[in-house]
């Protein structure tokens, strides 16, 4: 096949995979069919709370980061007026989280603080990519076997860097420079402490005291944004006394839209290489927040989520900020959690919620100058310790060795190591542990009993013929399996008596190649002590593996006997007879009896 050819064949199959998606365009205009006034008071009263705190934690998501703080405002704005659009979920609301602008800051530390802003961009569209070819291959299926375990440690590991990350903002000191770890962040603070500024300290200790009562007494407020107000006015009062006090930078509108890097420049190519592994990261933890906040609101609701669909809107949101924001988007906890709690009935809450965020990054430009750093750092930390679930942790940690194995390696990863990287750490430790535990295939000899029915050895009389061994081979024979199914067989074989085995593979499942080339090397190892491997009851599937693999020409055809739907034991009886075919003996009475009214083996 030339290369035009191979080209045309694979534009077909991306069409047909296109075609065969089941992906939605615009899902919500089904909502909005039967939408009504009523309707839209709710999601309006909604629109508005979630836009009070999106306000506020799209500026502290930003100074996280350490891109312009107006990228947050925007990322809020665009995502939130993007997602709803092509989301199934009513609640979720997209924009900035403390993982992912915590992974920008992480992942750009290699480079110049001038070319970060013009690699941003670059990097949010990697992942938006990414993302939407997840949602079209529907590789949404493919989270649900990420451990939670992972995500627990790794968001309780997020949760301390970040407050090791804002301490000293909050504490009115310099943060140590190129420090990303958990260990270099407060090997830096610990350095600063003695240069620890009092009116930061004690505007910090005001905001977070304002934030505590309001959201104790009055938890419906917005409190997020009141505390952020209530530290603005503290912070001016200190100012007009003359007491340093640092404030975020102003910005204007023009500063709204992200510069796009020049692509005509080598140097930009040059430095797309090390953002590949992080848009994958970024992909990966959008992935999995948006999908699990569409879960879990949809078990309160008892809405039904394509989970593939989620990513889908996350990918596009992504794709739309990378031109009109500077922060990648994804599904928020906090705020998907106030919408659904302040009584949203749509996605047009979202939409809503939008506009009002667009609002304030045009009109509120000049007055973020007057914010503190001291009090949004505060606020910043108030929202990283609910990452942390106590109750989850103690969970993981007592349920299984695994589960803790899991937790304890995935937050010592996040701690130590980029976590572009720690979250693979994680997610590779947890699915290791996972085959490990389904890689035991279970392997039982099996002989006749004086009704001629099969059953375990140790519940039958001894073989009938010492040279003839049936072993019942059960559960999974991927290439995690192969190994261990290839050295019990030689251990069974080690008997000098024994010249046949017949492997009764009814309930073996999902053969690979690697376990194709494990039962090639055990066929060898019999054929060369001049002993024969039969196999009976093999399934559709398995037969059609070893096909494609050629091993029924290593086996021999005759040394191969499918299973019977009718009668379970047939094969099995057909395979003994070849076994005294081959031993030249009639020594074995043979009597396979079979009842449909017993439930099948």
């Amino acid at each position: 096949m030339n290369v035009a050819a191979a080209l045309r064949s694979s534009a077909r199959a991306a069409r047909g995979l296109l075609l065969e998606s089941s992906l939605e365009l615009l899902p919500a205009r089904r909502v909005w069919r039967h939408y009504s006034w009523s309707k839209l008071h709710h999601d309006m009263a909604a629109g508005l709370n979630v836009a009070l705190l999106a306000v506020a934690q799209g500026l502290a998501f930003a100074a996280m980061a350490g891109v312009p703080i107006s990228h947050g405002l925007t990322c809020a704005a665009i995502a939130s007026l993007v997602g709803p659009l092509l989301s199934s979920s009513r609640h979720t609301i997209l924009g900035p989280t403390n993982a992912t602008a915590f992974l920008v800051f992480s992942g750009l530390s290699f480079l110049p603080a001038s070319e970060r802003d013009d690699m941003l961009p670059v990097l949010i569209f990697l992942a938006g990519t990414l993302l939407v070819i997840a949602a079209y291959c529907r590789l949404a299926d493919l989270l649900q076997y990420v451990s939670r375990s992972v995500i627990v440690g790794y968001l309780a590991g997020c949760a301390l860097l970040i407050i090791a990350n804002q301490l000293a903002p909050a504490l009115g000191v310099s943060p140590a420079a190129g420090a990303t770890t958990f260990a270099g962040l407060i090997a830096g603070l610990i350095a600063s402490l003695p240069s620890v500024q009092w009116p930061a300290l004690a505007l910090s200790a005001l905001t977070l005291g304002t934030h505590l009562l309001l959201r104790r007494r009055w938890p419906r407020l917005p409190t997020f944004a009141l505390a952020l107000a209530a530290g603005a006015l503290a912070g001016a009062g200190l100012k007009a006394l003359d007491l340093p006090i640092d404030t975020l930078p102003a910005f204007t509108t023009r500063d709204l839209v992200p510069a796009i890097p020049n692509l005509s420049d080598p140097a930009v190519w040059s430095r797309l290489s090390p953002l590949v592994g992080l848009a994958f990261a970024i992909a990966f933890v959008s992935a999995l927040e948006g999908t699990m906040m569409a879960k879990s609101l949809a078990s309160r609701t008892g809405d039904r989520v394509d989970l593939n669909q989620e990513i889908l809107s996350v990918g596009a949101a992504n794709l739309a900020t990378s031109f009109l924001s500077g922060l990648p988007a994804s599904g928020s906890l906090t705020r998907s959690s106030l919408n659904y709690a302040s009584g949203a009935v749509s996605q047009a809450s979202s939409l809503v919620a939008g506009l009002l965020c667009a609002t304030a990054a045009i009109g509120l430009g000049s007055a973020v100058g007057h914010l503190p750093r001291a009090a949004l750092a505060t606020l910043v930390i108030g929202v990283a310790t609910t990452l942390v679930n106590h109750r989850q942790l103690r969970l993981c940690l007592r349920a299984t060795r695994s589960d803790a194995a899991t937790l304890i390696v995935t937050l010592l990863a996040t701690l130590l190591l980029p976590l572009q990287v720690a979250i693979f750490v994680g997610v590779g430790l947890s699915i290791m542990l996972y085959l490990r535990k389904a890689a035991r295939p279970e392997l039982v000899e099996y002989a006749f009993t004086q009704q001629g029915e099969l059953a375990a050895a140790g519940t039958a009389a001894p073989r009938q013929h010492p040279a003839i061994s049936i072993v019942h081979v059960e559960g999974e024979l991927f290439f995690g399996a192969a190994e261990l199914f290839r050295t019990q067989i030689q251990r069974l074989a080690s008997d000098t008596r024994l010249r046949v085995i017949i492997l009764r593979m009814r309930n073996a499942r999902h053969l690979d190649a690697t376990s194709v080339m494990a039962l090639e090397e055990l066929v060898h190892f019999m054929q060369a002590k001049n002993r024969f491997l039969l196999l009976s009851g093999i399934s559709k599937d398995v037969y059609r593996v070893l096909k494609n693999a050629g091993m029924i020409e290593v086996l021999g055809r005759e040394n191969v006997f499918p299973g019977s739907v009718k009668n379970p034991n047939l094969a099995t009886r057909n395979a003994l007879q070849r076994a005294q075919t081959l031993l030249g003996t009639r020594e074995a009475d043979i009597q396979i009896m079979y009842d449909p009214s017993k439930p099948r083996e």
